[in-house]
């Protein structure tokens, strides 16, 4: 089960991350408190997470996922740049969450 609160974590982070684009600054309210309450959720799973995982590889897992996810995501959906080399690093970012989680031992 702490792998799925720490996927829902990492996922989370990727919401409240396009949040924070698209709150102008925590000037638009709807946004914010969007932005907030996908942080706080984020937060939570990854904090329920951290009772049974071991809280290096976990962090590196949550935010592994946080960073390939909004990558991606920028990329699909709000006209980032894409070349080769991205695609390449987001890859072996992704590969490392995989070898950490293959790696790790729950508590």
């Amino acid at each position: 089960m702490a792998w799925i609160y720490l996927v829902i974590g990492g996922l989370m982070e990727v919401l409240w991350a396009i949040g924070l684009k698209y709150s102008d600054g925590f000037t638009n309210p709807i946004i914010s408190l969007l932005t907030v309450v996908g942080i706080a959720t984020s937060f939570y799973f990854f904090s329920k997470a951290l009772k049974y995982l071991p809280v290096g590889t976990a962090y590196a897992i949550f935010t592994g996922l946080g960073a390939a996810g909004t990558a991606v995501i920028g990329m699909m959906f709000l006209n980032e740049s894409i070349s080769f080399i991205k695609i390449f690093f987001i890859l072996l970012l992704i590969s490392s969450i995989i070898g950490l989680k293959l790696n790790a031992k729950e508590a």
